[in-house]
């Protein structure tokens, strides 16, 4: 897909909530359906930030899209971004809007990746061929995050200093590799079937605030009408 498509938009957030996460469900879970607002509790539920998803400049929109869809579907709630010089960008048709649902965080280069995962506790594996361990292996790893490099170069070569480990995926027939967005689908449908801890209290509010914004027309003047009214 090329990048001036115009079904293509760069992705990046979400932006930070206005309002304290309390407030914004007190003010939004009245407008909106009983289902809806159960259906955003057990989305939460099932989100993690045990495991995340580090992407080093992929290049395709299309790729970028259905891996921000996979992670999703998977409960993978925190994706960062290598973006390069290309920008990060995904296609509307193809990502369906989940990208408002997970927390896409960018940076320029490898380095400052590594060390906010490093001091969050993560452990980092950078998807290679012929790595050291297999999907399966790595779901005994608590605080994990999987590094997929750009589809045609792989991983920038600074993360060789940077990660803990690397893996791939077992292949039995000719082929040697597999597209990006179909590896890290498998890697993800692996990993979350392992035990993962699940949000904090804290973190899980925010969630469904801002789940609650995303369903919401004109969350903002709900929420600014009801802090005026309170």
């Amino acid at each position: 897909m090329r990048a001036d498509d115009p079904d293509v938009i760069e992705i990046e957030g979400p932006p930070p909530l206005s309002h304290p996460a309390e407030v914004v469900i007190q003010a939004l879970s009245p407008v909106v359906t009983p289902e809806r607002r159960r259906r955003i509790e057990q989305v939460v539920a099932q989100r993690t930030d045990d495991l995340v998803l580090v992407l080093d400049s992929i290049s395709d929109p299309h790729n970028a899209s259905a891996v921000l869809r996979s992670a999703d579907a998977f409960g993978v709630q925190t994706v960062h971004v290598i973006v390069g010089s290309h920008g990060f960008r995904a296609s509307r048709g193809v990502s369906k809007g989940t990208h408002r649902w997970l927390d896409v965080i960018r940076y320029q280069t490898a380095q400052p990746c590594a060390e906010r995962l490093k001091d969050a506790g993560y452990a980092i594996y950078v998807a290679t061929m012929g790595g050291d361990h297999d999907p399966v292996a790595l779901q005994r790893q608590t605080r994990l995050a999987v590094v997929f490099g750009n589809e045609h170069r792989g991983a920038s070569p600074e993360w060789a200093e940077l990660c803990d480990g690397t893996f791939c995926i077992p292949m039995r027939g000719f082929v040697e590799s597999l597209n990006v967005s179909v590896a890290a689908a498998i890697t993800m449908q692996t990993l979350a079937a392992g035990s993962r801890a699940p949000l904090s209290d804290a973190r899980r509010r925010t969630l469904e605030a801002r789940f609650l914004m995303n369903s919401v027309k004109n969350a903002d003047q709900i929420i600014d009408e009801y802090v005026g009214n309170d």
